[in-house]
């Protein structure tokens, strides 16, 4: 390489640097040693996280030395044992998201070696609680569980845990023994942890009323995600104790395109959560009953809305856009079938979009760069990430560059739990 080059700032290295993916920062760290050093600078790597697997022996201190100089903050341990936590906890103290994952009858003791963690993923894992677990939590903001099994020779049940997780302000529970069948988790969650801003759950775990006793108002609850709705298991009541939501996801688990015995039921529990949240701004509904049904019970306060709808018809998108004419986010998504040809329709339905995510796949050409006709779009997202480079690079001179056409695949969060990450 000539010298020249090398000798440039390492300034103007590091803002060249900020433009490469992960993997080309490894590809150019790996050319020479003057690059390594620069690539290994800690603003190049925020928001990163290492998967780490010590099935290969341990990691050698040039390694950690790597991770330390990035100021790696966020570790996901696969397959791990307790002296590979104590490695990890001699190399990287400072850590502040841990995500473990495929773990069997392990405990969490590792985290007191961590005095600056607060962020606690578990996936795939069994998990034994005892009495040291409570003191351990206690400083957690979030906690994110999915495939968990608490053994039945734990001394302790999540459920004892939950009055020392005071701190807690998000809470990711999917498909795991945590809670009875009878138990009401929406409201226990709530009334034990007075911080809890967001809430995700397994359809699962609310469980209808059988009392006759009345939910009261949550009204700390900003964001609710519901997975896996069943037109059996998604009570009605849900929507009396979360007035105060700001965010709704709604994830159901089939497309009920052609299964009407299905479809009474979940309508009226979407059409019932939706008319008593008031203030919501933000809107996903993965799978479930045809948009159409329950269209004219979205709020108007939507302004970010998500639908991975299948089956998505120009009727559909019109009903919606009645009733959201401020809207400003928009992830539209009809996969298996396709908006095609409809797709020019979207600048006159919602024409205040400033980011949209969609499917070019089977979109003409001059339907597709009808999307220039939005004035005040910012950001458009391919998501069948298509090798159109030459349509997008036209899309962005008719709208004379003003517009950022995103193909690849965005950093996702991995703490995000992979059952909802399509729609981050």
């Amino acid at each position: 390489m000539a010298l020249s080059l090398v000798h440039f700032p390492s300034e103007v290295w590091n803002h060249i640097f900020q433009y490469l993916s992960a993997a080309d920062k490894f590809s150019v760290r790996a050319s020479c040693r003057y690059f390594r050093k620069l690539i290994d600078h800690w603003s190049l790597w925020k928001n990163w996280t290492i998967v780490l697997s010590f099935k290969n022996g341990p990691y050698n201190s040039e390694f950690w030395d790597s991770l330390r100089r990035r100021k790696v903050s966020s570790v996901v341990m696969r397959n791990t044992k307790t002296k590979d936590w104590s490695r990890l906890s001699l190399a990287l103290p400072t850590l502040t998201t841990v995500i473990m994952d495929q773990n069997s009858n392990g405990n969490l003791n590792f985290i007191q070696d961590f005095s600056h963690l607060n962020r606690l993923a578990i996936r795939s894992s069994a998990v034994l609680l005892d009495l040291h677990t409570q003191t351990q939590l206690q400083h957690l903001t979030h906690l994110s569980m999915c495939n968990v099994l608490f053994p039945n020779k734990s001394n302790w049940s999540f459920l004892n845990l939950l009055p020392f997780l005071s701190s807690l302000t998000s809470v990711v529970c999917h498909n795991t023994n945590s809670f009875g069948q009878r138990d009401r988790m929406v409201d226990t969650l709530v009334s034990i942890l007075p911080k809890l801003k967001h809430l995700s759950l397994s359809a699962k775990y609310i469980s209808p009323q059988r009392d006759g006793s009345i939910f009261k108002p949550v009204t700390s609850l900003s964001s609710l995600e519901l997975i896996d709705c069943l037109d059996h298991s998604s009570p009605e009541d849900v929507g009396q104790m979360i007035s105060g939501l700001k965010c709704l996801r709604v994830f159901f688990k089939h497309s009920h395109q052609g299964r009407p015995e299905a479809l009474s039921a979940s309508v009226i529990y979407l059409k019932t959560w939706l008319s008593e949240s008031a203030q919501l701004s933000n809107l996903t509904v993965v799978k479930g009953p045809p948009v159409r049904m329950y269209a004219t019970s979205i709020p108007a306060t939507i302004t970010n809305l998500t639908l991975c709808v299948s089956g998505l018809s120009p009727r559909d998108m019109a009903a919606v856009a009645q009733q959201v004419p401020d809207l400003l986010h928009l992830h539209i998504d009809a996969w298996p079938s396709h908006l095609g040809a409809h797709t020019a329709r979207i600048p006159e339905l919602f024409p205040k979009l400033r980011s949209l995510k969609l499917r070019q796949d089977h979109v003409p050409e001059k339907d597709f760069l009808r999307l220039q006709q939005l004035q005040d779009l910012e950001c458009l997202e391919i998501l069948d990430r298509g090798h159109w480079s030459d349509l997008y690079k036209k899309l962005q001179t008719l709208t004379r560059n003003r517009l950022r056409v995103v193909t690849s695949s965005p950093q996702r969060d991995a703490f995000h739990c992979p059952c909802v990450s399509q729609v981050y």
